[in-house]
């Protein structure tokens, strides 16, 4: 039943990403997510049934526009594939629970401004209020620390990020700013600063290896915002789980 379940719950990432991707390229634009209908950025051919299956599309066109062979983003079956195997991921992890359901909001706010930076260096404030009254009713109805965890999370998220906005003059921005404040308040404190430490780790990472291979200069502007997501993400499945482990190596 486990297995049936997640293959249930991958397909459903699958369309929800689908739709995710249409929200994260669209909303920072400034269109409408339901008007017009899907079609090819560069010939503008409406796109048929066939050319919208999550991921199967893409693999089948190798990677083109069926109509006008210009290549179609990467970004597309990547937040698709992503979406799938994170809600695959919070079903495993948290099983049928209220705390799944806010893993699955939490997992879709992440997937469309992690597009939606790459593509417009930006993270929409209508995506970021759309998930506020969401995740405040999730911990009203759910939450495994006291309330003042989650506030001092909230404060600790978006302030750490202001305050190295204006250390770096203008290095973060505030969609940055914005967002750690949103996921601090779904975190707790404790997790949300640790999101931030991944988070930097996996930039500096991977940056460097970015500047190594030539893909981006030193000093060039690179969005931030799917680091946070990386970071976000992991400390919120396993952040417990790293903090004990760090206080038994230096215990």
């Amino acid at each position: 039943m486990t297995t049936l379940i997640a293959i249930y719950l991958f397909i459903i990432g699958l369309v929800f990403g689908s739709f995710f991707n249409v929200v994260a390229l669209r909303v920072p634009a400034g269109q409408s997510v339901l008007h017009p209908p899907s079609s090819c950025p560069n010939c503008k051919t409406r796109l048929k049934a066939r050319d919208l299956l999550p991921v199967i599309s893409y693999l089948v066109s190798g990677g083109k526009c069926r109509y006008c062979d210009s290549k179609v983003s990467v970004l597309y079956p990547f937040g698709e594939f992503a979406t799938g195997l994170a809600y695959v991921w919070a079903y495993l992890h948290f099983g049928f629970t209220w705390e799944a359901l806010t893993a699955w909001l939490l997992i879709s706010l992440l997937v469309i401004i992690t597009i939606a930076d790459l593509v417009y260096m930006l993270i929409p404030n209508k995506v970021l209020l759309f998930f506020l009254p969401l995740f405040i009713i999730m911990r009203v109805i759910s939450h495994e620390l006291p309330w003042w965890h989650y506030v001092v999370g909230a404060i600790a998220g978006g302030g750490l990020i202001v305050l190295i906005a204006v250390v770096s003059r203008g290095g973060m921005g505030m969609g940055d700013a914005k967002l750690m404040l949103l996921c601090g308040f779904v975190l707790g404190y404790s997790q949300i600063i640790m999101a931030l430490l991944l988070a930097c780790l996996i930039g500096t990472i991977i940056g460097g290896v970015l500047q190594a291979l030539g893909i981006t200069k030193r000093k060039q502007p690179i969005p931030f915002g799917p680091y946070l997501a990386l970071g976000i993400g992991i400390a919120y499945g396993y952040g417990s789980d790293l903090i004990n482990a760090y206080l038994t190596l230096i215990g």
